[in-house]
């Protein structure tokens, strides 16, 4: 039975008075209602409920009942690093799988981080960490996700490491074809941050297989160091040397086979505090994309491990984010 997005809300809103949460929600995440057809399909990235993962409050294998039933979201990103050992688990995947189907969810790809970089200069290294990332095209092929997102990092010139890039990318995209299954980039580390060298790194591969997973908050190029090497220290580092998101959001989307609509912090108005998503929405409709996008709200871990309790929690967070692309879009 389908469900209104007013009852879907009331629901929502009930729940969280029961838990005690409904004073902590801010006024706008209940306010208006659409009225009219996104061009564009809505997903959830699974990072956005990453402090609850990391704090054992809920299960990955639980991700598609958790979209669809607190957010109203069918579309599925899905975090290598939350199942990091269950890659070559067919129990597991075929489970999780399973559970997509019982709430009506679609899989839409792994983001694969953690496997080895596929820009390095040594050879060697490119090898080992092409082979690394098959079992995570093999486990997309068994959950139904027809791409994986992969990071295209290396250190050295900015040239030398487009051209070891290409080289693995190729690699994993032969390997890909045997399941149907795509390869995608995102702008997320090192040289990828900056929109321009990973645009004209889509240019020479060519490749209908292989596109970007346009993030709108992951452009940053120069970072201070963290404090301590663990997660805690790098959340509380700062860009010191920004690429023009705007810029790069545009210069990625003729390649875009998804989009991250990323968010942190919100004002009063349910506005996004670093990035324009008017402005942002506007590239991506022009662009003519009509794919996923897919929410991707971290301000759950800002708000794990800074200090002050400015930021949303995870779910307040998602629902302030999905209200936010909804205003814009019916403007």
């Amino acid at each position: 039975m389908k469900t209104s997005r007013r009852e879907f809300l009331k629901t929502t809103s009930m729940g969280l008075a029961a838990m005690g949460m409904a004073s902590a929600l801010p006024s706008f995440l209940t306010a208006g209602e659409i009225k009219k057809e996104m061009p564009f399909k809505l997903a959830l990235s699974q990072f956005s409920l990453a402090s609850q993962y990391w704090s054992k409050k809920i299960d990955p294998l639980d991700f598609a009942q958790k979209s669809a039933s607190s957010f109203g979201i069918t579309g599925l990103d899905y975090c290598a690093i939350f199942f990091q050992d269950k890659a070559k688990d067919l129990n597991y995947l075929n489970e999780l799988k399973k559970r997509s189907a019982d709430n009506g969810c679609y899989n839409l790809r792994i983001m694969v981080d953690g496997e080895g970089v596929l820009g390095s200069l040594d050879k060697e290294v490119r090898k080992k960490a092409v082979e690394s990332h098959y079992k995570w095209i093999d486990a997309a092929a068994t959950i139904g996700c027809p791409m994986i997102r992969v990071n295209a990092e290396g250190n050295g010139d900015p040239a030398e490491v487009k051209k070891a890039a290409i080289e693995s990318l190729n690699g994993l995209i032969d390997y890909g074809r045997k399941s149907n299954i795509d390869v995608i980039v995102e702008n997320h580390v090192g040289l990828t941050c900056n929109g321009g060298w990973l645009a004209d790194l889509m240019k020479e591969i060519n490749n209908p297989h292989c596109g970007t997973l346009a993030d709108f908050g992951n452009f940053c190029i120069k970072r201070t160091m963290p404090a301590t090497n663990d997660l805690s220290g790098w959340m509380n580092t700062k860009c010191i040397d920004e690429y023009d998101r705007y810029k790069g959001i545009g210069e990625l989307m003729p390649f875009a086979k998804g989009v991250h609509a990323k968010t942190h912090l919100f004002d009063a108005n349910g506005n996004d505090t670093e990035t324009d998503f008017a402005r942002m929405f506007k590239i991506i409709t022009d662009s003519g994309f009509n794919g996923w996008v897919s929410i991707e709200y971290e301000g759950g871990l800002y708000n794990m491990y800074q200090k002050g309790n400015k930021y949303l929690g995870d779910d307040a967070g998602v629902l302030a984010t999905k209200r936010l692309i909804e205003k814009v879009v019916n403007k």
